[in-house]
């Protein structure tokens, strides 16, 4: 993630980078950041919880969407291409090319050796800033766990998490997301 001497951008600057590139890139803090390819079991995992999903928010009128999704975060700046993101209601996008998103209901990202820190500390305290996010998933690449942060009504976020087995409960989707589907498939040490 961005090394405290990497170089800072504006944010036109990293728009019109992402325009002429075939790549994504991410923009934190003044920072691009090239997205690197992924190692086998992330994309397992990020395909399994999508499948979940999928079921989950077409039956409350929500749409999931992949990791190719931009959102972005007005007031830190933020442009981040998470693995899952799901909208609900009315989706709102800014003028950029191509559009991100403005109003997710839930986001996932699937941890990985360079992202985890920044999944679970600074990339969440940006997520937080999203008036309508009420519910972000960490899911980890090290074992069969799954961290779940939902948005109370004071604003609080409260902390649930898997190890294992069990289910993880979705009160924005009216239902769960079972460990043993997220983790179907995945030998956690492939492609090392």
């Amino acid at each position: 993630m961005p090394s405290a001497a990497a170089s800072k951008f504006t944010e036109a600057e990293y728009l019109a980078l992402e325009r002429a590139s075939d790549r994504k890139h991410e923009f934190v803090d003044g920072a691009i950041v090239a997205m690197a390819g992924a190692r086998p079991p992330h994309n397992i995992l990020a395909a399994n919880v999508t499948a979940v999903l999928v079921l989950l928010a077409r039956s409350r009128g929500c749409v999931t969407m992949s990791g190719d999704q931009r959102v972005h975060v007005p007031s830190t700046r933020l442009y981040a291409y998470p693995d899952v993101t799901v909208a609900c209601g009315e989706r709102r996008y800014n003028d950029d090319q191509p559009p991100s998103l403005l109003n997710p209901t839930l986001l996932v990202e699937v941890t990985s050796e360079t992202t985890e820190d920044f999944d679970r500390g600074a990339k969440f305290l940006h997520y937080q800033a999203i008036a309508s996010l009420r519910e972000y998933l960490i899911v980890s690449h090290r074992e069969p766990r799954v961290d779940h942060y939902r948005r109370m009504d004071d604003g609080q976020w409260l902390l649930t998490t898997r190890i294992g087995g069990g289910a993880v409960d979705l009160p924005v989707l009216g239902g769960g997301v079972a460990l043993p589907e997220v983790y179907e498939g995945v030998a956690l040490d492939e492609g090392a």
